[in-house]
């Protein structure tokens, strides 16, 4: 059964960056498509970014393009967020999520799901 542990998360001032990792154990995480999301307290869960099953092909919401960067390292099984120029608003609990399919699609849909790391973005 694939397992997923996000980290990485923490404290950050505006303008600042963090890294965030997310390691798949159980399953191969070639066979998944990857990505991120986040949610505010309040607020439902917001996709931010996806890296193709077998293409590699990235897509990034418009709230964090230009800014966040994904990618993926099948030999260590670890899907990483790099983050920069964050702002206050990035603040929430950020998941990685798994997807038996080429692609990334809603939340709801994902084959499996961290629990979570904290991001705050605060000055």
């Amino acid at each position: 059964q694939l397992q997923l542990v996000e980290s990485g998360g923490g404290l950050v001032q505006p303008g600042g960056s963090l890294r965030l990792s997310c390691v798949a154990s159980g399953v191969a995480m070639d066979h998944y498509a990857m990505g991120w999301y986040r949610q505010a307290p309040g607020k439902e869960h917001e996709g931010l970014s996806c890296v193709g099953r077998s293409d590699g092909i990235t897509s990034y919401a418009d709230s964090v393009k230009g800014r966040f960067t994904i990618s993926r390292d099948n030999a260590k099984n670890t899907v990483y967020l790099q983050m920069n120029s964050l702002k206050p608003e990035d603040t929430a609990v950020y998941y990685c999520a798994a997807f038996d399919q080429p692609r990334c699609s809603n939340w709801d849909l994902s084959d499996a799901w961290g629990q979570g790391t904290q991001v705050t973005v605060s000055s």
